[in-house]
């Protein structure tokens, strides 16, 4: 069950990577503009597959052509062996402390980069200043992001059923092969009009209709709660 949960994990990170080329919750318009590679407007099954080709890739650490458990050990290992400098299979103190600070500063700069990104956001207007008003708006848009963000481990299970389901000939590996059906199951589904390409009203609607689902969940377990209180 332990290699089970990892290999299915990883391959939920993948296909969520995916997803969000076909229009689920990630990635935004430039998600679909990223994806979009001949800049026609549309995402053709062609780009939708290359681009989780890519992530699959990325997610196979060891090139055997499906993800497992054994992925994230090659992984550690490359992440072990780029910090073992000398290549003596031993970590000395230097060598954990240099590694230490390339982290400390990727972080750094990420942060930085969040930040220049956060204070663009907030700024509406481009006047170079925060006004009460943007400052409102900028909490209110935080606020629902959080919430948003507490709705993702939900997102990770739903993600998990779907990779089981991917799994289709239940050997505790996802094959290229069943990712790539995977990915094309979920394009057929965005594609409504069986034209062959995503247009940005369909990825739209597709949104839409989890956003309706969410909503129609949170009323219902607001009322199993209303209830649960009423029979208190």
């Amino acid at each position: 069950m332990r290699k089970l949960t990892l290999t299915l994990s990883a391959a939920a990170l993948a296909l969520g990577g995916a997803g969000a080329v076909l229009a689920q919750q990630h990635g935004g318009q430039r998600g679909f503009e990223a994806s979009d590679t001949n800049g026609d407007g549309m995402i053709s099954l062609a780009e939708a597959r290359a681009k989780a080709s890519e992530r699959f890739a990325r997610m196979d650490a060891n090139g055997d052509g499906q993800l497992t458990a054994e992925d994230r050990a090659s992984r550690r290992a490359a992440r072990f062996a780029t910090t073992d400098t000398n290549g003596d299979g031993e970590l000395s103190r230097a060598e954990m402390a240099a590694a230490r600070e390339a982290r400390d500063s990727r972080r750094a700069e990420r942060r930085t980069s969040r930040q220049e990104r956060r204070f663009e956001r907030m700024d509406s207007d481009g006047s170079g200043g925060i006004s009460e008003a943007e400052l409102t708006a900028a909490r209110e848009a935080r606020r629902e992001r959080r919430a948003e963000g507490r709705r993702g481990g939900r997102r990770g299970a739903r993600l998990m059923r779907m990779m089981r389901r991917a799994d289709t000939n239940q050997d505790r590996a996802i094959s290229q092969a069943e990712f790539d059906a995977a990915v094309e199951a979920r394009f057929a589904r965005v594609d409504t009009d069986s034209s062959g390409t995503i247009s940005r009203a369909e990825r739209e609607a597709a949104r839409a209709k989890i956003r309706e689902r969410r909503q129609q969940r949170r009323e219902q377990r607001r009322g199993q709660r209303g209830g649960q209180r009423g029979t208190n």
